[in-house]
């Protein structure tokens, strides 16, 4: 009889506990979610920011708890998560937005954002050989000196690495020297033919002064260890990690918008993909996913990102940002009035 008091007891207690929490675990009236986004590594600090902001801007006034699983990559490897693994996630946000047109549109999304701009510059710290002697004019003679190590990101996997090779041969055109044969194709086995580059898709290192890791903030460490002298990196990156750096002239850093036809003259076709891409001004590019897990919150942060909250959030962590932001496709009606809506 005892036992059976006791048993009624608990079966009580486990009613009154399920009318307080609701099917996710939490208190009544609270749901929970879990977003999913694949992202360039160079956005890891201001989406990092920009989900604590929000986080506390759902509870509040959506009633949602949100966590985030962030996966940062190379913007190729990020896409290519979700085309040829066929991994599940809500939002992907690249550093090359014609990434997503060229690999997600129409199979996997009808729609995406242009959203932050940047610039390649050469990032080192004091302990960099050189370090009070490189500037802007004599870079690619420091990089090239037998006792100096200089790195990039993989072009197979990351935009900041076919950028960075591509600036090279920018370089050849606007210093009339031959900088990409002398820094790229003497130490790897990426070669150019004229103006046009190929990676293959296993890409050599012939020389160990050059160290290429799968995306840039692989690097970072590297250099603020001293174990590498110099990379070409994001102007932002660089900043947030409070690296000393260079910037390249207009011609050379893909930063200028009027020198859109200027950067076409040269290209690279990626060994991992086939495919070829034209030298271009840098903007990133972010999309919620057709079949995203949680697509109604995923296009509220979408919503959160593009507006006053994310501008201020991407200006703390030193990258520009589009305004206003340009979308194209089928624009969802959640961020119409925050965008330009182009055909």
């Amino acid at each position: 009889m005892k036992r059976a008091l006791i048993l009624i007891g608990l079966m009580l207690l486990a009613v009154v506990a399920a009318g307080c929490i609701n099917s996710t675990g939490t208190e009544t009236g609270t749901s929970e979610t879990k977003l999913i986004i694949f992202h360039a590594g160079s956005l890891s600090l201001p989406l990092k920011n920009l989900e604590d902001e929000f986080t506390k801007y759902a509870e509040e006034n959506l009633k949602t708890r949100v966590t985030f699983q962030d996966e940062a990559s190379g913007s190729v490897k990020a896409v290519r998560k979700v085309t040829d693994l066929g991994k599940k996630a809500d939002i992907v946000a690249t550093a090359d937005y014609t990434l997503i047109p060229q690999m997600l549109v129409p199979n996997y999304t009808d729609f995406y954002v242009l959203f932050a701009t940047n610039e390649i510059v050469i990032a080192f710290t004091n302990r960099s050989k050189y370090a009070n002697q490189i500037n802007s004019n004599n870079w690619y003679e420091i990089l090239a000196k037998p006792d100096v190590s200089f790195g990039f990101s993989d072009p197979n996997q990351d935009p900041c690495g076919y950028r960075s090779v591509m600036v090279t041969k920018l370089a050849d055109l606007y210093y009339g020297k031959p900088i990409f044969e002398t820094l790229i194709e003497k130490n790897t086995n990426i070669i150019a033919n004229g103006t046009h580059i190929y990676a293959p898709k296993e890409i050599q290192v012939k020389d160990k002064r050059v160290v290429i890791r799968p995306k840039e903030t692989d690097l970072t460490g590297l250099v603020e260890s001293g174990s590498l002298d110099y990379y070409f990196i994001y102007k932002s990156v660089a900043e947030q990690h409070h690296l000393r750096y260079i910037t390249l002239p207009d011609e050379i850093s893909l930063r200028d918008f009027k020198k859109g036809s200027y950067y076409g003259q040269v290209s690279i076709t990626i060994g991992s993909t086939g495919k070829t891409i034209k030298a271009k001004p840098i903007v990133y590019g972010i999309t919620v996913l057709r079949n995203a897990p949680h697509k109604k919150l995923a296009l509220e942060f979408l919503r959160y990102l593009l507006g006053e909250n994310g501008k201020k959030t991407f200006k703390e962590n030193y990258q520009d940002f589009l305004n206003p932001p340009i979308a194209f496709g089928n624009v969802p009606e959640e961020i119409r009035d925050l965008v330009k809506v182009e055909r």
